[in-house]
C-alpha cells in the first residue's frame, strides 16, 4: 500500500514557491515602467503565484492534523 500523501510538505512547497513568484512579478512590474516587454513576465509571474497560493491554501486547509 502506498504511503499517505504529505499534504502539509507539499502546501508548503507550494507557499515558498508562489511567494517567490510574487518576489519575480514585483520586481518585472517594477522594471516594466522602463522596459515594457516585462510587463508580460510580471503578468505571467503574477498568475502562477496566485495559482500556486491557492494551490498552497487548499493543500494546508484540508491537511489532516
Amino acid at each position: 500500500m502506498a504511503p499517505p500523501p504529505q499534504r502539509r510538505a507539499l502546501g508548503a512547497l507550494f507557499l515558498v514557491l508562489a511567494l517567490m513568484l510574487a518576489g519575480v512579478a514585483t520586481a518585472a512590474a517594477d522594471a516594466a515602467r522602463h522596459e515594457a516587454r516585462l510587463a508580460v513576465i510580471a503578468f505571467a509571474a503574477g498568475a502562477l503565484a496566485l495559482w500556486l497560493g491557492l494551490l498552497a491554501f487548499r493543500a494546508l486547509r484540508n491537511s489532516p492534523s
